[in-house]
């Protein structure tokens, strides 16, 4: 492989990068419905040591506005409601005994609103993380020793690569938006 199919791939594992990592991010944005997911960032005390909510408990979704939390153990009740409190998810962990339910509420349209910004602001990041791939691209190519008409060549490759992405982006954002705004 040359240097210039080098230095596109690598353009194109960044851009990869960054579009997996706006979805996990979009995920974490709640869209009305109940999805394990919300609660990806809820840590647990166990045994000393925090740990990840799907790594003590399972987690399941009986219904489309509540989330129901089976714990490994039963002692870990108490603490999986406090690691749900201090996530601020706004959620208002209950327990029957066995296990923990939460309710998903119904968004309100303001909440709406910011949940839909902050969609906004993840896929902007997003793009930022493709541009600078694609300007780290140019300026590799500038140092590789190749003629002129392979540079504009590549140059151009790049940059229909970066279109490509951040079109996938903003088809990624219209989804996630769409998904929220729905009532």
């Amino acid at each position: 492989m040359d240097e210039v199919e080098l230095i596109l791939e690598e353009a194109k594992e960044g851009m990869e990068k960054a579009i997996s990592h706006l979805k996990k991010q979009l995920s974490n944005i709640r869209a009305g419905k109940a999805n394990p997911s919300m609660l990806g960032s809820v840590m647990v005390e166990y045994y000393g040591a925090q740990t990840p909510l799907n790594q003590v408990a399972n987690v399941n979704t009986p219904d489309a506005r509540t989330l129901s939390i089976q714990p490994f153990e039963k002692s870990l009740i108490p603490e999986i409601e406090k690691g749900i409190m201090q996530a601020n998810l706004g959620f208002n962990p209950m327990n029957n005994g066995e296990s923990v339910i939460i309710n998903v509420p119904p968004l309100t349209e303001e909440r709406r609103k910011q949940l839909s910004k902050q969609a906004k602001a993840e896929a902007e990041d997003a793009k930022v993380g493709v541009r600078n791939d694609r300007k780290q691209a140019m300026h590799d190519l500038k140092k590789v020793e190749i003629s002129e008409d392979l540079l504009k060549d590549s140059e151009k490759e790049v940059q229909d690569l970066t279109d490509s992405y951040i079109e996938r982006i903003d088809s990624i954002l219209a989804t996630k938006e769409k998904e929220i705004m729905t009532v």
